[in-house]
């Protein structure tokens, strides 16, 4: 199965469209790190994170983890863990996943950058928006479609982005 993101819109998956929002310079075929665009391209579904303490244990068929206070993503290119969850509470090495606002409540990361290219992009996510204000970069989804999302998806699910 795959998942396609065709426009700044639009989410489609089996016979579901899905309003969503994409980075705020639109998609790109050369993104690089700060750069507020949504990379193009095939990509694997990762790992889902989920706040367990704010919507319980969601039921799917990826690989799933708990988001705890000190987990992050490092987004400093210069770092030996660019582009990979990490734990710390150094807000200058990281995207904190775990976060007031409830954007992080489920988080999907993909193989956008797996090879951890300094300045290529990172932290380049499928996670949840209340207004679909664009992105740093992410795609986001209202959580009821995201939950739908969460029912379809399987391990082998690629996105396609662009």
């Amino acid at each position: 199965m795959i998942i396609h993101v065709p426009n700044k819109n639009t989410l489609i998956i089996d016979d579901f469209k899905l309003r969503c929002c994409i980075g705020k310079k639109g998609l790109k075929s050369n993104k690089k790190e700060g750069d507020n665009s949504t990379p193009k391209g095939l990509f694997n579904l990762k790992k889902l994170y989920f706040r367990k303490d704010r919507i319980g244990i969601p039921k799917c068929k990826i690989n799933k983890r708990v988001i705890k206070r000190d987990m992050a993503w490092c987004d400093d290119p210069k770092h030996k863990k660019y582009n990979e969850e990490i734990k710390t509470l150094n807000k200058n090495l990281k995207e904190n996943l775990y976060r007031k606002d409830h954007k992080y409540d489920y988080i999907i990361s993909i193989s956008h950058n797996e090879r951890k290219i300094a300045g290529k992009g990172s932290a380049v996510f499928i996670h949840l928006t209340t207004n679909y204000k664009p992105t740093a970069g992410c795609i986001a989804l209202k959580k009821k479609d995201f939950e739908i999302l969460l029912k379809l998806i399987e391990k082998k699910t690629k996105i396609k982005i662009g």
